[in-house]
């Protein structure tokens, strides 16, 4: 039930088969898991045991996933974080997790040069490059399955980041899950251009991948040129992309230049696609199939999935609970609702994480009698097929990123001209949504907009950033003095493409 076991199984069966492929270098199975290994060993002889924490801050390349793959070998816990969070977020995030070992990029640490948490060691990728040009002694470390293997922080309705917890066997159950629902094979050329740092991009498809002995295609990051371009000379077998993304490629006039005569499934999630761009891609692709994958960090992500059969049928649903899955929707009671009304969705599986990290009351209220409360709000049809009708209460998503409204707002709290200030998310034609700030300012105080947005730009991730602030005399609110935040969004007219 260990994910490492497969990759070790894998260097022994197949040595010389290809494991991942980035820019110009090809690692096989055998040497990934070697240069695996050596990063483990190298962990294991500076002292670090079980249960330590290894924060990555890198971004996608064939390093991160060998050292992906040797934190765990060693016993450790790795800790992959999203390189898009300002300065302030990464420190909350390296002092809440205790992390001991700091692995990063050199091409991002500006980032985090600021944060003052101490590290027992800090490494660069200069330095993995030599660990990996040296031979390490390695010890098997006897592993538990309720482990914890990964930690990955999202954001949460308090404001902080949450610590997810997810076990050796939750790994490996996703790997199996996936896997399974998308009939992946060790042909499969599985190609991934959006983060590895997150959930989807590690768990829904580069381990995945790698359990079938597959071989896994590794851009930085999405580029419309170069993901075509790339797609058709490594013979890409799947893709996974946002659907502002699939957006971005259609809208290429040259796209019918590109060979991509060897795709054989999109997927797409993070947000929904609309009628007319899952259109688009059966008439532009027909020989290529659609799924649809749903999930939250919490549960590894992996909840349910629409597959290409239903694609243009059930458009908008979510598709139906993924294999060893269950799934139930309830009241604010906890009890199940008839067949067709609206519920909180819940999850039940061996990849419902183990909690979150140091937040016992957190964890309590999420996980409740082995079920996972997700939050989000949705309904079955007479067939069985799952609809999300809410997502989770006021939260945002930008081209496939969440933002909570209020990560955005307690930033706002902290000029002290602002009384006020709410934030919504508003239409956008690219990314779906985009975050727009609704301002008070007090009495005698002045503040423009453009003062807003630097001061924004210095403690958020560029995309939480809001994209448009209007200033208002009061905000509205009920009689309890609640904000009524569905009020602001009629004021609110779609934002010009940036």
């Amino acid at each position: 039930m260990f994910i490492t076991n497969v990759l070790e199984q894998h260097a022994m069966t197949k040595p010389e088969a290809p494991a991942i492929l980035f820019q110009e270098r090809e690692w096989t199975y055998r040497q990934l898991y070697s240069n695996a290994k050596k990063i483990a060993g190298y962990l294991q002889q500076q002292g670090y045991k079980k249960g330590d924490v290894v924060a990555q801050f890198m971004l996608n390349s064939d390093y991160f996933m060998a050292v992906y793959y040797g934190i765990q070998l060693a016993g450790l816990t790795a800790m992959p974080i999203n390189t898009k969070l300002a300065a302030p977020e990464v420190e909350y995030i390296f002092s809440h997790s205790q992390a001991k070992v700091l692995i990063s990029d050199e091409k991002i640490e500006s980032t985090i040069q600021s944060t003052s948490h101490i590290f027992n060691e800090k490494i660069n990728l200069d330095k993995i490059k030599k660990i990996l040009s040296q031979e390490a002694e390695f010890t098997p470390v006897p592993l538990e399955e309720n482990d914890t293997a990964i930690i990955m922080y999202t954001s949460g309705t308090t404001g902080k980041p949450k610590g997810v917890q997810l076990t050796h066997r939750n790994i490996f159950e996703t790997a199996e899950i996936w896997s399974e629902s998308m009939n992946m094979t060790n042909n499969d050329r599985m190609y991934i251009c959006t983060p590895l740092f997150h959930c989807a991009g590690s768990h829904v498809f580069a381990v995945p991948t790698m359990y079938r002995g597959g071989l896994i295609i590794i851009e930085e990051a999405f580029s419309p040129e170069r993901t075509l371009k790339n797609m058709g000379e490594t013979k890409a077998t799947i893709f996974f992309g946002v659907p502002a993304m699939y957006n971005i490629l259609l809208n290429k006039p040259e796209l019918k230049n590109y060979s991509l005569e060897h795709l054989r499934l999109f997927v797409y999630g993070a947000a929904p696609m609309p009628y007319e761009l899952v259109k688009r891609l059966k008439d532009s692709f027909p020989k290529v199939k659609l799924q649809n994958a749903y999930g939250q960090t919490e549960n590894s992500p992996a909840a349910s999935s629409l597959t290409d059969q239903d694609a243009i049928t059930k458009i908008g649903s979510v598709g139906k609970p993924l294999p060893r899955t269950e799934i139930k929707l309830v009241d604010a009671l906890g009890e199940e609702v008839p067949l067709g009304e609206v519920g909180e969705i819940c999850v039940k599986g061996p990849q419902v994480m183990k909690g979150y990290l140091r937040n016992p009351e957190e964890t309590s209220r999420t996980i409740q009698n082995g079920w996972l409360y997700s939050g989000d709000l949705g309904r079955f049809d007479e067939e069985g097929f799952l609809y999300i009708v809410d997502r989770k209460k006021d939260m945002i998503i930008r081209g496939g990123e969440n933002i909570y409204p209020i990560e955005v707002e307690e930033v706002l709290f902290q000029m002290p001209e602002i009384l006020e200030a709410a934030v919504v998310g508003v239409p956008h034609e690219v990314y779906g949504e985009m975050p727009k700030a609704f301002v008070v300012v007090k009495e005698a105080q002045t503040l423009s907009e453009e003062d807003i947005l630097r001061y924004c730009q210095t403690q958020l991730a560029k995309y939480k950033v809001p994209m448009e602030v209007e200033f208002l005399s009061e905000l509205p609110r009920n009689a309890s003095g609640k904000v009524l935040k569905h009020t602001l969004k009629p004021r609110t007219s779609e934002i010009a493409q940036s």
